[in-house]
């Protein structure tokens, strides 16, 4: 999934790794998190898979510059990737395998532990507000500013499913201080 996210960065327009790591911190991170490693790694297969292609930039005093760019075979692995018919949608939510077992430890632990949740959910939230700015400025790299239209939507995924999961938490809270969640 990685690989595919990284694709569909520098389908936009071409850049370097470091690049490629900022644009995810910017975009992508509110949803995937990906370490700097990773994403040096990921360019490396897609490279070997000639999906990418990368021209090497001499530089003096630093150290080359290496720009990444799609190739045909590479915009054609993105596109099948998106229609494959796969909705992304596999259940594997840490939380709530957490959550199923918390039984074992003391009403007032896991109330804590929801409390921990909520409070978490709403620093993300809090950090979605400038988001709309990233959009707006990566915007610049778009032929078709329609595109920036899905961005905007998968900001408004974030938000609704954090403020979904504050929810959650506090009726937790709330069953676990009424009657221990019998």
């Amino acid at each position: 999934m990685l690989k595919h996210g990284i694709l569909g960065l520098i389908n936009y327009h071409e850049m370097t790794g470091y690049e490629i790591m900022e644009t995810f911190r910017d975009s992508l991170n509110y949803f995937w998190k990906a370490q700097t490693s990773q994403i040096y790694r990921e360019l490396q297969v897609l490279e070997k898979e000639k999906w990418v292609a990368k021209e090497v930039v001499p530089q003096q005093g630093k150290p080359d510059k290496n720009i990444f760019s799609i190739t045909e075979e590479g915009r054609c692995e993105l596109l099948r990737w998106l229609s494959d018919g796969d909705l992304g949608m596999s259940v594997r939510t840490p939380v709530l395998m957490k959550v199923f077992f918390m039984g074992e430890k003391s009403r007032e632990e896991n109330i804590r532990y929801f409390e921990g949740l909520k409070k978490y959910c709403g620093i993300f939230l809090e950090s979605l507000v400038s988001v709309p700015e990233h959009i707006k400025a990566y915007r610049v790299y778009l032929n078709d500013k329609e595109k920036a239209m899905y961005w905007e939507m998968t900001v408004e995924y974030g938000r609704r499913n954090m403020q979904m999961c504050m929810e959650w938490a506090q009726d937790c809270i709330e069953r676990l201080e009424r009657n221990g969640g019998v």
